[in-house]
């Protein structure tokens, strides 16, 4: 036991069970008026403290879900339908994260050229840098409806309105995190490269952009969950082309509050994953690029 409990296991379960039990909690409370009005309706006086806490975890359109029943529409939700049915919370993730990985990947490749461009061009530290931060003041709920009305006006509809949001928010880590890496090496082994008489591009390609790898990965794992954000908001501002976006905007429209946990829980779930995945692949590059653990 104390393994255990020197480990990480058995302190993230209590935590886990502390949510729990107080999100339980918190679903009595916020469900108790609604609970007393339809007890009320049906003639339902005294009804023991048991009782009235099990009405309140089986409401159909709860203010706070209970925690089995998010589980269990995300069991319904994943498992309860084919694949390709619209009803199918696996369809409407696999929709959302086609859009953030293509976004994820504009995004990144746009930070990256724009790193580039800074840290090797004067001018371009001085123009870019400035508005790369000034576009992030901007809200992104004014910017999506805009550009998914403005591509819709031109015929571009579907996945790239929705891919464009997720790389306007993707980028602007990446973009911050190369300009800090690239940025890394001391003056003394720009030097040393210059004594060796290397070119710019030997002085990039061996020194700084080993060095800006490690930011590189770190600003990536940043970006790939706005990235997700980004989908999602995307999503909400047209609810034609499915996603979680479109489930939460659904789930408000009807009171579905148990449909629009579930997806929220889907997508946090797949951004934990994503983000897992840039580990894995951080893990690797190190690897082949000789780096010990």
């Amino acid at each position: 036991m104390r393994g255990l409990m020197g480990g990480k296991t058995v302190p993230v379960l209590i935590v886990l069970l502390a949510i729990v039990l107080f999100w339980y909690v918190m679903a009595i409370v916020m469900n108790a008026p609604w609970q007393d009005t339809l007890n009320g309706r049906a003639n339902l006086t005294n009804v023991p403290f048991t009782e009235f806490a099990l009405q309140t975890f089986t409401q159909d359109k709860p203010v706070l879900p209970a925690p089995h029943q998010v589980v269990g529409a995300i069991w319904t939700g994943l498992f309860g339908s084919a694949i390709t049915a619209p009803r199918s919370l696996a369809f409407h993730a696999g929709i959302t994260l086609g859009a953030t990985l293509l976004g994820f990947g504009m995004g990144t490749l746009l930070g990256v050229v724009l790193a580039v461009m800074i840290v090797h061009n004067n001018a371009s530290d001085r123009s870019l840098m400035p508005w790369i931060i000034a576009s992030q003041t901007v809200p992104i709920l004014a910017i999506a409806p805009m550009v998914v009305v403005g591509l819709g006006a031109v015929g571009v509809t579907g996945l790239i309105p929705k891919a464009l949001i997720s790389m306007y928010l993707s980028f602007f880590p990446v973009v911050v995190g190369m300009v800090k890496g690239l940025r890394t090496p001391e003056q003394i082994q720009l030097d040393l490269m210059r004594t060796y008489n290397a070119s710019p591009l030997q002085v990039f390609l061996k020194l700084r952009w080993p060095a800006s790898v490690p930011i590189l990965f770190a600003s990536m794992k940043v970006g790939i969950a706005i990235s997700l954000i980004g989908a999602v908001v995307g999503e909400l501002s047209n609810n034609a082309g499915g996603g979680l976006g479109v489930r939460l905007l659904t789930g408000s429209y009807n009171g579905q509050t148990i449909q629009i946990w579930a997806a929220l829980f889907i997508a946090a779930a797949l951004a934990a994953i994503l983000v897992i995945l840039v580990g894995w692949g951080e893990k690797l590059a190190n690897r082949r690029m000789g780096v010990r653990a």
